[in-house]
């Protein structure tokens, strides 16, 4: 029998899928972690470039001499030796902006250049009575406090003492030479930060800014700094008055209560103290960071330092996350426990929410030597079901020489042994990134999160009913960029018609009464936790997807049912595209059903891309091994 043909549009769309662009490509951290050397950067270019990868980030990392000092001119001239080959191959280039991390401090040159411009924190100390609070250098005094107990106590503005891990020996967590992180809640540190980095950057590299050099990677920047004296809280001099402007009371009486419970709303005052500072970080850093990125034609990308973190993504034209130390492993619970497992969805939710065209990840990165080729492509497939469009590998080491093998390892490419099998890895990786990138998601369920905090409870039930849903942050119903009415939430052109909200007493005021017009129509659902009046409630998986059936048909249905499989719905060219992933470890068989999508069914292989098509009728069968995958594509009208 002979095979069908595609029909015209699916043949197009194919061929498109087959060889996508190149900048769709994996961009992975490449360590500068050793004596640089100009015939060896462009021979690991062509190396790369051999293997699929057509692009990279230059990051300076541990190992790098002392001759080769973080952004001098010495460290530049590398840059562009990679920068021009880079562009001669038309390949892709993100700077890395920080010597090594967090970001923020430019290998301790913000805080040399002004010592002023160290990590803050905020302090107590006990004082007895009748004594002045003694301080130590560079310490202020905020208030003296008596607690309900007869103590007295100093609340201090001090010094964190936090640094970062630099990029040469000695420059290690621990290390004498361990240098000083920056204030990043300090606008003039991050003025500083910038003229020391971007700025040397730009004039180094300007010819090829927005075109070879796409992005600038920012990485968890920490307000504290590694290693931080105990009990301290992220603060800089003066922002107890920032803060009772921002909060609409005066919080100085109150400082005591951000380490300790004196009231019975103490808790939810420290909670709202923390809210304004990660916000007073987003005016005083993310946000001059990424105007001048604008402003120099290249885009802010990295990400933030928190795993839910996706308020600060708004400041970020490609918003990203990570997923590194073992945090997720295939056969594990971590896949869809806890707050790493939302990570995925984060990145990408608040890409699709903020119009953004790309989101990334920064993977596999501590994972050790003994992480397998199997476990990296199985990685990338539970980034890329979830929306997760960019892949930056964690790391190619250019020196893998002496202890530099060990630090935070695996390499992931070169010096791999899987090296010599790569090229089918990254082609693979570009057609779905590709594919994600270009398709438009069709997702009609939201789960509410808020800028630090996503619930993953509620994405289990969701992923092992196979409901595909975005996070939509609280921010986006406080400035009216999500829409809400009875019919459900329209935000950039996507609809919500139900939203699963966890902890609703959680929930401020304002977030509750934007809710008010979708309650009332029935499309609201507390799940978990205790439900205001009026509102549905779901408490247990089975519940919430019952709940989801009676209000929003499914768009893909598994018979029999089976918790393994992932998916990710996509309208692309005229088709609706679906992506099977069996995330589970054991092999997956039935049938699926694509209700409310028209159309002849086209099963098309992910590794091959050959395509044939399902028997005409409702269901088409399946069989997928673990972790693997499939596409199934419909045509309407053939």
């Amino acid at each position: 029998m002979r095979r069908a043909e595609p029909p015209p549009a699916l043949a197009a769309w194919l061929r498109r899928f087959r060889r996508p662009a190149r900048a769709y490509t994996l961009i992975p951290f490449w360590f500068w972690n050793d004596e640089l050397d100009e015939a060896e950067i462009r021979r690991q270019i062509d190396d790369f470039e051999a293997h699929g990868v057509h692009g990279f980030v230059v990051h300076a990392r541990i190992g790098l001499p002392e001759s080769i000092p973080f952004m001098s001119e010495r460290f530049l001239h590398f840059a562009r030796i990679a920068v021009e080959h880079a562009a001669r191959r038309g390949m892709v280039v993100h700077l890395y902006d920080e010597g090594m991390y967090p970001s923020g401090s430019a290998c301790g040159q913000v805080v040399a250049a002004n010592p002023a411009h160290a990590a803050r924190c905020l302090i107590r100390r006990a004082v007895p009575d009748g004594v002045e609070p003694a301080l130590e250098p560079g310490e202020n005094l905020v208030s003296v406090a008596r607690l309900p107990d007869g103590r007295r106590i100093a609340v201090l503005d001090a010094p964190s003492h936090g640094k970062i891990r630099g990029v040469h020996f000695g420059q290690d967590d621990g290390e004498p030479g361990q240098p000083l992180a920056a204030d990043l809640l300090n606008p003039e540190a991050t003025a500083s930060f910038i003229r020391l980095v971007h700025e040397r950057y730009y004039a180094a590299l300007r010819p090829h800014f927005g075109r070879t050099v796409r992005a600038i990677f920012t990485d968890e920047p920490d307000m504290l700094g590694r290693g931080h004296r105990p009990d301290a809280r992220p603060w800089t001099t003066g922002l107890e008055t920032w803060l009772s402007r921002r909060l609409g009371v005066e919080v100085v009486p109150r400082l005591p209560e951000l380490s300790l419970d004196l009231r019975p709303d103490s808790a939810a005052f420290r909670a709202e103290v923390a809210r304004a500072v990660q916000e007073r970080l987003g005016e005083t850093f993310y946000a001059p960071l990424s105007r001048w990125c604008a402003a120099h034609g290249v885009a802010l990308t990295g990400h933030p330092s928190g795993p839910g973190d996706i308020g600060a993504l708004r400041y970020f034209q490609i918003p990203g996350q990570d997923i590194v130390w073992r945090y997720v492993e295939p056969g594990k619970p971590s896949a869809l426990e806890g707050p790493q497992s939302t990570t995925a969805k984060c990145g990408a939710s608040a890409a699709l929410h903020l119009g953004r065209p790309r989101n990334g990840d920064e993977a596999f990165g501590a994972y050790g030597w003994s992480f397998t080729y199997e476990e990296m492509r199985w990685l990338t497939d539970w980034l890329i079901v979830r929306g997760v469009d960019l892949i930056w590998p964690h790391a190619f080491y250019y020196s893998v020489r002496g202890p530099r093998r060990d630090e935070r390892p695996p390499d992931v490419g070169p010096n791999n042994t899987w090296w010599g099998r790569y090229r089918d890895y990254a082609d693979y990786a570009r057609r779905l990134c590709a594919l994600v990138a270009t398709g438009r998601p069709r997702a009609p369920i939201a789960i509410l999160g808020r800028p630090d905090d996503l619930p993953w409870r509620a994405a289990r039930a969701c992923f092992e009913g196979q409901r595909d849903f975005h996070y939509l942050e609280t921010g986006h119903l406080r400035d009216g960029s999500a829409r809400v009415g009875r019919g459900g939430i329209a935000i950039r052109g996507v609809r919500y018609a139900a939203l699963i909200v966890e902890e609703p007493g959680r929930l401020d005021d304002g977030t509750l009464r934007a809710l008010e017009p979708l309650v009332l129509a029935g499309r609201v659902v507390a799940y978990g936790g205790a439900a205001p009046p009026g509102w549905a409630a779901a408490s247990t998986p089975e519940a919430l997807r019952g709940w989801l059936r009676a209000r929003v048909p499914p768009d893909i249905v598994l018979d029999p049912p089976d918790p393994g499989l992932r998916y990710r719905h996509m309208r692309q060219a005229g088709l609706e595209v679906f992506l099977l992933f069996n995330e589970g470890e054991s092999p997956l068989a039935g049938r699926v059903r694509l209700p409310g999508t028209p159309g002849a069914r086209w099963l098309v292989d992910t590794r091959t891309c050959e395509a044939r098509r399902a028997a005409p009728g409702g269901e088409v069968p399946l069989s997928l091994a673990p972790h693997a995958t499939l596409l199934i594509v419909c045509c309407p009208g053939a």
